[in-house]
């Protein structure tokens, strides 16, 4: 556990060799956690792999807690990671909102990162959070969308976000639990291809922590000064590169993100994986990076 200031404690871990490439692994959500499943894609004999628990869950302490939580103190953690374990320059790793998050520390510290490896990428823009919580993506999933809808009213169904942020930090801790679970099971349900659109609930605390942090910072457009910011700041990756793993049916991030990114930014390589969803899971997404990941063991030496 190290402590970040802020009455914030953060998990993070180091496996592969001590002395590898090193790769820091930005998790999703925002609130989702880092799993050991998240160390597959990078050969230990090679890398020096960091993962770590963004503020607020996974086995971050406090639980659940928006307190000095924004974009900004975690890109300000994941320096404090570097410098703490005397690392100069790093790959950087992530997917849906860690891909947000390792676009926007690259765009603040492009001096750090030697190659941004990303998936389902997610830039943090209200077209993207009107397609996922406007309706566009229940288009396709009719009947988990009305499952997401039942508990609200009519009359505060014309934003989503603002309707389950009322009832998320409630202080009502049942009503909190209730609708942390269909929050999250609305984004699982849609996460990978082969999905029947049921989903699946996973244990309320997990789901509490996700759909608290994830609301908190959709609330406030990530914390960004303007939208459509990382495009507008593209030009600060134009010496960093990139390639992008991209499902072309991922129902969460669709693919227009990526390819705006990709146009945007001369240095990136985007991967259009078919028959593909959103999910790290994907056997297409998966066996890309691996890939990816085992032919930048050669470029960095």
């Amino acid at each position: 556990m190290i402590g970040v200031g802020d009455g914030h404690h953060i998990y993070m871990e180091q496996s592969g060799r001590p002395d590898g490439i090193p790769v820091v692994v930005l998790h999703g959500g925002p609130g989702g956690g880092c799993s050991p499943m998240m160390r597959r894609y990078f050969d230990p004999a090679v890398y020096r792999v960091i993962l770590f628990d963004q503020r607020g869950c996974g086995r971050s302490r406090p639980h659940a807690s928006v307190d000095q939580n924004t974009t900004w103190h975690l890109v300000a953690d994941i320096e404090r990671i570097r410098t703490l374990l005397g690392i100069d320059r790093w790959i950087v790793f992530g997917g849906s909102w860690g891909a947000t998050l390792a676009l926007i520390y690259a765009q603040t510290h492009p001096d750090r990162a030697v190659h941004l490896v990303l998936r389902g990428v997610f830039l943090m823009t209200q077209a993207e959070l009107t397609w996922f919580y406007g309706g566009g993506a229940g288009a396709f999933f009719p009947e988990q969308w009305e499952r997401f809808c039942a508990p609200i009213p009519p009359e505060e169904r014309g934003d989503m976000i603002a309707a389950y942020h009322r009832r998320l930090f409630s202080g009502d801790l049942p009503m909190e639990m209730r609708h942390a679970r269909l929050w999250a099971g609305w984004e699982n349900a849609l996460a990978a291809i082969g999905n029947d659109g049921r989903g699946g609930e996973g244990p309320s605390e997990y789901a509490r922590a996700f759909a608290r942090l994830e609301n908190h910072y959709f609330t406030h457009a990530g914390f960004l000064e303007r939208d459509n910011q990382i495009l507008h700041n593209a030009a600060r990756l134009a010496d960093i590169p990139g390639t992008i793993v991209q499902g072309r049916y991922d129902m969460i991030c669709p693919p227009t993100s990526a390819w705006g990114l990709a146009q945007a930014w001369p240095r990136a390589d985007l991967r259009l994986i078919p028959l593909a969803g959103h999910a790290l899971s994907e056997p297409g997404i998966s066996a890309e990076l691996v890939g990816v990941m085992d032919q930048l063991r050669y470029a960095q030496h």
